[in-house]
């Protein structure tokens, strides 16, 4: 077995073509997508030797069973080709980290919230933590002004998909990209 036929075993197995194909009767589809009718599947087998061409049941389950005559090879190409193209088309986003402190001045935020704009921008998500460390989590209202004023400071690129909340010993909010 080539390599080749391999990847085809692994592309399509639930795909039954030419001697695999066990029924006795069939409803078979021409190469041009016409209607063959039910035949005995050895006589729609020869059909498609004939044309070499392949002969695989695409619909199983259904009273009798479908198969269509095609050139198996170029059907999953064909199928490889789109589902590459799909892939292509996806977006990823990702989820940007920005740290603040309890204790940070109003230019580190301002510093913080330019570089949170450029992902924002970029289309990335962005979780903004103020991490608390020690005594400070009994003064977690401070976390809030301070996550309360980075969002006033992006807020024209941004939406708020998660309050403010804490969790352990960190408050996270997250925002993502207005565009997205």
């Amino acid at each position: 077995m080539s390599i080749n036929s391999l990847e085809v075993k692994v592309i399509s197995k639930d795909l039954l073509l030419n001697e695999e194909i066990r029924e006795k009767e069939i409803r078979v589809i021409g190469d041009d997508g016409s209607q063959l009718g039910i035949l005995a599947s050895r006589d729609a087998l020869r059909m498609a030797e004939e044309k070499e061409l392949d002969l695989v049941m695409i619909s199983p389950n259904a009273n009798p069973p479908v198969c269509k005559i095609m050139d198996y090879g170029k059907f999953i190409y064909e199928q490889a080709k789109k589902d590459k193209e799909a892939k292509k088309k996806q977006k990823v986003i990702s989820v940007k980290e920005i740290r603040l402190s309890p204790t940070i001045e109003e230019h580190d935020i301002s510093i913080k919230a330019n570089n949170a704009r450029k992902f924002l921008i970029a289309g990335d998500k962005v979780k903004v933590t103020v991490r608390f460390r020690g005594r400070e989590a009994d003064y977690s209202h401070i976390g809030k002004k301070i996550l309360a004023d980075f969002y006033t400071k992006v807020e024209d690129v941004c939406i708020l998909e998660k309050e403010a909340k804490l969790e352990g010993r960190n408050m996270i909010m997250i925002l993502s990209s207005k565009k997205a």
